[in-house]
């Protein structure tokens, strides 16, 4: 290590020592209202701007709150939602809101590592360790448990609403040096690049600004602000995206999803997913005899789903669960241990789990709501000070639960490149630095979404031979444990494909 870069590395450990110094006797959670016209141009520059305050960008902030080597950063939180600075109790007595996640094995030990899960705790949540996913022709089904990956459970389906309030706790419980504007991002400016990757702390933020080592964010309360790092973590409209010109691909799939909370005589237990012919329905346990909904089918049927009486729509889900379409499925109906002999004798075949029925709904708890699906990827994810994660670097169909599991990793990949990068006195902004995380995320991004994509455009058509097909991929599912572990590996969150291996 050369000599300049000893010294900087010295100088940032004094400088770690008055920060932390300071920030543990001062209060460090603060909302800024700007006076309107107000353009601050010689306030500090701030560490990172992350635009987006949901659950992806807080999960990133909660990440950084909690790393002794990024804790003590000066960041930014850009968003007009109201409920991060006017935070309205949770009542466990209401019924569940329809906005729910399914969050994966992996994620909630994300949540633990940054000690944000004991706070999920203190509200609804559900875990579920079976699944039962099948086809409405009747031909194949297959049955999913915990057991067969020697894990306690495939999930937790949690509302938003506590996932968002349980990150947002976390943080508050930490001298994490935050600052949340309740605005929105108007424009942002970046100058040419500076030739120095090593921070420089020396110069104030406007000639910074001008030697390209900070990005400047005018805000929509005519507020300005810098800052070394810009996080784009504004879903999939972003605006960061947009204005910094990153380059997307995608398609609509002309389907909408529509959700909504109901309630059953008895609490379930399991995650239901039934392909029907126009799109898969999913019934997912949250707690307290209380399902979530998630039905896709083409807009126009949704728009006359949403437009049936309570009653009407009840027995609309119930039939679409039973034996509405088609039969139940039954093992009989194709011979699976002579289908899959050419695998050979070493190979284990899983017990026959029976199909299952799954628990009546009984009552409609929450308002319907409809949203269009669609498929989006960036590029790229990463250019000088700008960064995308979550939604705005990729959507997908929600037909596995797994859009906001991918979000969540890059957002806790995003916090690890991070400290790296402080580690050794990197300029966190730098290409050479962000390209890191995207080397990380871009491949298991794209190797869920190809899988997700497949599954959807495999069950939008209704034809016979690929019936038969789609018949045996069930079956086979069902009844290989190899190919079963390596399923549910992948989708707890483990990125390795669901291949014989």
């Amino acid at each position: 290590m050369n000599r300049a870069v000893t010294r900087t590395l010295s100088a940032n450990t004094h400088h770690l020592r008055l920060c932390r110094r300071t920030l543990c006797s001062a209060t460090t959670d603060h909302v800024y209202h700007a006076t309107p016209g107000e353009v601050n141009d010689n306030v500090q520059p701030y560490d990172i701007a992350i635009v987006g305050g949901g659950m992806v960008g807080m999960a990133l902030a909660c990440s950084l709150a909690t790393t002794p080597l990024t804790k003590h950063l000066k960041v930014a939180i850009i968003d007009a939602n109201p409920a991060l600075t006017n935070q309205v109790p949770i009542n466990r007595e209401d019924p569940p809101d329809p906005r729910v996640s399914t969050v994966t094995p992996a994620t909630i030990s994300s949540f633990k590592d940054i000690g944000a899960w004991q706070y999920v705790q203190q509200h609804r949540h559900a875990y579920f360790d079976k699944m039962q996913v099948w086809d409405y022709t009747g031909l194949g089904y297959t049955k999913y448990d915990a057991r067969d990956v020697y894990k306690e459970v495939l999930g937790c389906v949690v509302e938003n609403k506590v996932l968002h309030r349980s990150l947002l706790s976390r943080i508050e419980d930490t001298d994490f040096g935050k600052t949340i504007y309740p605005s929105r991002l108007m424009s942002m400016s970046l100058h040419p690049s500076s030739s120095s990757n090593i921070v420089d702390d020396t110069s104030s933020a406007e000639a910074l600004y001008s030697r390209g080592r900070l990005a400047k964010l005018e805000l929509s309360d005519q507020k300005s602000l810098y800052a070394k790092l810009v996080v784009g973590s504004d879903g999939a409209k972003s605006q960061v995206r947009e204005l910094m010109g990153f380059k997307k691909t995608g398609w609509n799939y002309s389907q909408n999803a529509v959700i909504c909370t109901v309630e059953h005589s008895v609490e379930n237990h399991c995650a239901w997913q039934r392909f029907l012919p126009s799109g898969p329905i999913a019934i997912l346990p949250i707690g307290d005899n209380f399902s979530n909904i998630v039905w896709t089918m083409n807009p126009k049927e949704a728009s006359d789903l949403k437009s049936l009486s309570e009653e009407d729509f009840v027995k609309a889900v119930n039939h679409a669960l039973d034996y509405g379409y088609g039969p139940h499925p039954r093992p009989s109906l194709l011979d699976s241990s002579s289908m899959f002999s050419w695998l050979g004798g070493n190979m284990t075949i899983t017990s026959n789990a029976s199909f299952e029925v799954p628990p009546k709904v009984v009552k409609l708890a929450s308002a319907r709501m409809s949203f269009p699906l669609s498929l989006l990827h960036a590029n790229n994810y990463a250019s000088k000070r700008v960064v995308l994660i979550g939604d705005a670097a990729h959507t997908v169909h929600p037909l596995a639960g797994q859009g906001v599991n991918l979000g969540f990793g890059d957002a806790f990949a995003l916090s690890r490149t991070i400290a790296e990068g402080v580690a050794v006195g990197m300029d966190i902004g730098e290409v050479s630095v962000l390209k890191r995380y995207e080397a990380e995320r871009r491949p298991a991004n794209i190797g869920m979404m190809a899988i997700l994509d497949g599954f959807q455009k495999a069950y939008s058509v209704d034809f016979g031979p690929l019936n038969i097909l789609r018949a045996a991929a069930f079956h086979g599912a069902h009844f290989i444990l190899p190919l079963k572990r390596n399923i549910i590996s992948y989708a707890s969150g483990e990125q390795r494909l669901p291949l014989f291996t």
